[in-house]
């Protein structure tokens, strides 16, 4: 009998706007390489760049919120593992899957750690050092109890997986460490794309509904008035899906700032650009633009942050910096010293490949998904608070469930 995947999805993928989708299309294919059928449901509205799944032999179905006909779907598709897109995902529906298809193995891609995130924002917005209290938010409440009720937790950054595992003492049976998955790259792919000389202007990237790259951008305000003076003849291009209303009034082409808003080709703005600014000031996970650079060739520079859980000891493709007088100094000098950009290349090149290249990957985690579901049940019983979670937790959201359907049907 053919093994069977069920996504439950935040929203449609769209790769195109946001790291997210990509990194949901890698998993996608990673199971599709196994014989997996796939079926994905999510109860958001497509978009005209949600990605089509059908193309790709996926099935999918719009699904509801707080509806008995969620169950009756799931009893139909007999999925072998549920993975659930984020926690959210997980705390509205997992307890329907438990009830429904409590053989199916069920699986959290947490995208990145929400609690952490959410710790640096109010950190960076209260201007002051992360303690330890930070953390135990709701959100931390919420995700951690998520990852318990869940046999299986993909973290996506060798950072995240440190604090869950030594921080939080959160078992490693019931994590696995996947970062983003690409090609293998050949140091020739530099041979047959611009040189330095050929490349012109400063590039930023990022979906604007994500406040951590909104905050980006008002950092990049912030310090471009010292780039431009150094570099009078040069622009900074600022792409991102979604572009508000806000960010748009912060285009001005006199200082060379200019917010174009959705990328039609994220490979022909890397290709015509020198250097990607990414002065990220907090965050979690990895950063899907950064990775890119790397993919196309285009060297950036990013802070501490930015490349978080991205290249171990490896050199970057660019410059690391702390300060806003650090980030000016190696922006200008990038830009203008030619073979320091080349070594920047050449270094992305060899960060994809030691670091996020698939193969390193693919098959120690279908082995992980394979032990898991040969031993389930002692799996589950290994993971006890996995059970109390469970027992507790999902007790409340099973009856908040059924109370907003009932109320629902009474109008």
């Amino acid at each position: 009998m053919q093994n069977h995947l069920v996504i439950i999805g935040t929203v449609w993928p769209e790769p195109t706007s946001t790291a997210a989708g990509s990194r949901m299309l890698q998993l996608i294919e990673l199971f599709q390489k196994q014989s997996y059928k796939i079926t994905f449901l999510s109860s958001a509205s497509t978009s005209d760049y949600s990605y089509p799944l059908g193309n790709q032999n996926i099935t999918t179905h719009q699904i509801k919120l707080n509806d008995s006909s969620f169950d009756a779907l799931l009893l139909e598709l007999n999925p072998t593992i549920v993975l659930f897109d984020r926690f959210m995902m997980e705390e509205q529906y997992g307890w329907r899957v438990a009830e429904n298809c409590p053989n199916a193995l069920r699986m959290l891609d947490t995208e990145d750690l929400h609690f952490l995130r959410k710790a640096r924002e109010t950190v960076f917005k209260q201007d002051r050092a992360l303690v330890f209290e930070d953390y135990l938010s709701d959100t931390f409440k919420r995700e951690i109890a998520s990852i318990y009720r869940c046999d299986l937790s993909l973290i996506i950054s060798e950072y995240e997986m440190e604090l869950l595992t030594n921080l939080f003492k959160v078992d490693t049976s019931i994590l696995h460490y996947i970062p983003f998955l690409v090609n293998p790259m050949s140091k020739k792919y530099l041979e047959n794309i611009p040189t330095f000389l050929e490349r012109s202007h400063f590039i930023s990237i990022g979906n604007f509904l994500h406040e951590p790259n909104w905050q980006t951008v008002l950092q990049l305000k912030k310090l471009w008035k010292s780039i431009k003076k150094a570099l009078p003849e040069v622009e900074l291009h600022i792409y991102g899906s979604y572009v508000t209303e806000k960010a748009k009034q912060l285009h001005n082409e006199k200082e060379g700032f200019l917010v174009k808003g959705r990328v039609e080709s994220v490979t022909k703005v890397f290709h015509k650009a020198k250097v990607l600014l990414a002065p990220i000031p907090y965050g979690a996970g990895l950063k899907g633009k950064l990775l890119e650079s790397m993919l196309f060739g285009l060297p950036n520079i990013t802070t501490t942050i930015g490349s978080e859980g991205m290249h171990g000891n490896q050199p970057w493709n660019g410059f690391l910096t702390t300060t806003d007088a650090d980030f000016i100094e190696k922006a200008i000098d990038l830009y203008q010293n030619e073979t320091l950009w080349k070594q920047s290349q050449e270094n992305g090149i060899d960060l994809i490949n030691n670091r996020f290249e698939k193969s390193l990957f693919e098959t120690d985690f279908i082995t992980k998904v394979n032990h898991v579901l040969a031993n389930l049940n002692e799996h589950r019983n290994n993971n006890f608070l996995g059970q109390i979670f469970q027992h507790q937790t999902l007790q409340s959201t099973k009856f908040m469930s059924k109370w907003i359907e009932a109320k629902n049907s009474s109008l």
